[in-house]
């Protein structure tokens, strides 16, 4: 298992400090423009970084992830209308029984249960802003499968609408700590759990369309079956 040191920083993207004092980025960034660690650091901005020191008992570096959250909009991409857009993810996986399970968050209030979204920036791809959400709201890794839908939803704090994009994250890993740990909850649950907890509409109808995706044959039998333990 990998283990995290979680930490924010602004504008930073997802860390990996491998044994050869190469430091990877998680989320679109080549290890090859990532830079070195140890003695040289990685430069940025006209300073460098150095990987943070091993401590007695602590994890081996050769499995140290360093999950940073990104702060601020000023890379935000919009809409040719305006719309700020948006990328989420349902984290979804199989238990042994073939039951479906979905991986819920808590808004950072804590009022809301919903699933990992959040701005689509302009020096990433798509798909790296959903992994890379995926990682700091729920701390999970995977595989990002063909679009679910888009979906154009109102900002419940500001008089302006967003555009959002939802896939589904067959997730592979689950680390231990994460960006935003502190600050929201996850949950694995059954489908119609989701479906009850989570208020927001179009996220729901992303759920249906993940229900009905995964009902159909795969490799010559469903992956899951409508009336299955759930």
């Amino acid at each position: 298992m990998v283990a995290v040191v979680a930490r924010h920083r602004q504008g930073k993207q997802l860390q990996q400090c491998v044994g050869n004092g190469r430091l990877l980025a998680v989320g679109g960034v080549p290890a090859s423009e990532a830079g070195t660690c140890g003695g040289r650091g990685r430069k940025k901005r006209g300073r460098s970084e150095e990987c943070p020191p091993e401590k007695e008992g602590s994890v081996d570096s050769n499995k140290r992830v360093v999950a940073v959250a990104r702060q601020g909009r000023e890379l935000q991409r919009y809409a040719s209308d305006g719309n700020r857009l948006v990328v989420g993810c349902i984290p979804y996986r199989f238990k042994a029984d073939k039951s479906l399970q979905v991986l819920v968050i808590s808004s950072q209030k804590g009022q809301a249960i919903l699933f990992p979204k959040g701005g689509w920036e302009s020096d990433e791809s798509e798909i790296d802003a959903v992994l890379r959400e995926a990682m700091e709201e729920a701390g999970v890794q995977g595989n990002v499968e063909e679009r679910l839908g888009t979906w154009n939803y109102k900002s419940k704090t500001q008089d302006l609408y967003k555009r959002g994009d939802m896939f589904p994250l067959n997730v592979t890993e689950e680390l231990l700590q994460w960006p935003e740990m502190e600050s929201r909850q996850r949950k694995w649950v059954t489908v119609d759990e989701a479906r009850e907890k989570c208020r927001e509409t179009w996220m729901r109808e992303a759920l249906e369309e993940l229900v009905k995706r995964l009902e159909k044959p795969h490799d010559g039998a469903p992956a899951y079956t409508a009336g299955a333990p759930l």
